[in-house]
């Protein structure tokens, strides 16, 4: 029997999503016992500051890349939005799973039935802040750091009136029942990738054997949402969105972009062959950045 060791990070919700994988590879792969190494990340050690200011998302991937190319792991399983654009061609992206519900959504404290205007709204993220001015104008933000159980056990201290969070994680966690309200994806574009998986391995190994855990469509968005970001040099801070729908071998790419440290923004939407992916977003992005300018 060979054993394949999976990396990750040791939150509760990205433990789950690394069982996925391990519960994919005990029943479609007799052969290899799956076992799962934990670690704590740089990212999830510094919560005094925002992302942008201690180097961005490549830090919830810094120790599980130097694990892998160590050998102390085979596998890595990350949430593909947390993936920095630009992957090491000795890490490569292996690839990406069935997409989880992508929207992002509104959860209150508990026993709580509408927002608390004397308190700020618990967000993080440069992309969903400035889509937020639009829903909420009257609303302040103030950024919250840690994973989700960490932020919900604040919001339910009394420390903010509503997080805003990704739906994925919280239904994988079986907290949906937190959800007070989804916003559309019209309302609040997604983050590139969001409620995807991805597997990151080594070059030049064999993993044939995770060949069915992908799923085609999901993979042909997340081409076209990284492509999006990486022409505009997206990175943690850059208030930039992208989400694409393929139906019947169309794909549908919507996007958002604004200049870093600004608060307007351009949207636009691009279709074309699902199997153009990286192209379409490519072209989507310029376009956008033209209009910007």
């Amino acid at each position: 029997m060979k054993t394949t060791k999976i990396g990750t990070r040791e939150s509760k919700l990205a433990v789950i999503q690394a069982e996925m994988v391990a519960d994919y590879i005990r029943k479609n792969c007799k052969e290899i016992v799956p076992e799962l190494v934990k670690m704590k990340t740089t990212g999830d050690k510094i919560l005094n500051k925002t992302l942008d200011k201690i180097g961005g998302k490549g830090l919830f991937v810094k120790e599980l890349d130097v694990a892998l190319l160590e050998g102390r792991s085979d596998i890595s399983v990350h949430s593909l939005k947390d993936m920095p654009m630009e992957v090491s061609e000795e890490l490569p992206l292996l690839g990406f799973s069935k997409r989880e519900d992508p929207r992002d959504v509104l959860v209150l404290p508990k026993g709580k039935k509408e927002l608390d205007q004397t308190l700020p709204l618990g967000c993080s993220s440069a992309r969903r802040i400035i889509q937020l001015k639009k829903i909420f104008p009257d609303m302040d933000v103030k950024s919250v750091r840690g994973n989700v159980l960490t932020r919900l056990e604040k919001l339910d201290r009394g420390e903010y009136s509503g997080l805003i969070l990704a739906a994925a994680g919280l239904k994988r966690l079986e907290l949906e029942e937190r959800i007070s309200r989804y916003f559309t994806t019209d309302e609040m574009i997604p983050a590139a990738g969001q409620g995807i998986l991805a597997l990151q391995g080594r070059q030049n190994e064999d993993y044939s054997y995770l060949t069915e855990f992908y799923d085609e469509e999901s993979t042909y968005c997340a081409l076209a949402e990284r492509s999006f970001v990486r022409t505009l040099n997206g990175g943690c801070s850059s208030p930039i969105a992208a989400y694409a729908v393929v139906e019947n071998g169309l794909l549908r790419l919507t996007g958002l972009y604004a200049v870093e440290g600004s608060s307007d923004y351009v949207t636009g939407q691009i279709e074309g062959n699902m199997k153009e992916a990286e192209e379409l977003g490519a072209k989507l992005a310029r376009q956008l950045k033209e209009e910007k300018i």
